[in-house]
C-alpha cells in the first residue's frame, strides 16, 4: 500500500474518508454480493483480493467532479461496486484481452465509467471512449481521479 499524496489525502478527507477507519464487513458484503450476482448465461465477476482491500479501505468514497485538473477535467467518482455489477461481460471482455481477472469497484464520471481492479492492484475504467489504465495500485488510480492526470490508453493489444 503507498501513501496518497497530501493533496489527494485531503480532498478525500474533505468527503469524508478517514485513512484510520477500514470496514470489513462492508468489504466482506460487497464481494459477496459481486459474487453472487450472475449473468443469465452463468457468468459471474471474480473477485480478486485487491478489490476486497479497496472496498474495506476507501468503499463508499465519493468524489464529485472537478472543473480543472492537471491534465483533464476530474470527472468525480464513487467507490461502491453495487452500482456497476451489471457489468460482468464487459469486464470479462476487458481481463481478456489484459490477461488477468478484473473486479468492478465502482464508477467514474457520474456513470459514466466503470472502475475495475486486477488481482495485482492494477486500476482500469472503461467508459464510451475506450480503455484506460489509470495506475499500478488504488492510490495511483485514485490520485489521477481526484488530480485529473490523464490515464494511458488501453491499445488492441493489452498494452498501454
Amino acid at each position: 500500500m503507498r501513501a496518497l499524496p497530501l493533496d489527494v489525502e485531503a480532498a478525500l478527507r474533505a468527503v469524508g474518508w478517514d485513512p484510520q477507519t477500514r470496514d470489513e464487513p462492508r468489504a466482506h458484503r460487497w464481494a459477496l454480493m459481486l459474487a453472487g450476482y450472475a449473468t443469465p448465461d452463468g457468468r459471474s465477476h471474480p473477485i480478486v483480493p485487491p478489490a476486497i482491500e479497496v472496498f474495506a479501505r476507501y468503499g463508499g468514497v465519493e468524489m464529485p467532479a472537478g472543473e480543472e485538473g492537471r491534465q483533464v477535467a476530474p470527472g468525480g467518482f464513487r467507490l461502491d461496486p453495487g452500482r456497476v455489477q451489471a457489468t460482468v461481460a464487459t469486464l470479462a471482455a476487458l481481463g481478456s484481452a489484459l490477461h488477468t481477472k478484473l473486479t468492478p469497484i465502482g464508477d467514474e464520471g457520474g456513470g459514466t465509467g466503470l472502475l475495475a481492479i486486477d488481482g495485482d492492484g492494477r486500476v482500469f475504467v472503461v467508459d464510451h471512449t475506450g480503455e484506460w489504465f489509470l495506475g499500478d495500485t488504488i492510490e495511483d488510480a485514485l490520485t489521477a481521479l481526484v488530480l485529473g492526470i490523464q490515464p494511458a490508453r488501453i491499445k488492441r493489444d493489452g498494452t498501454w
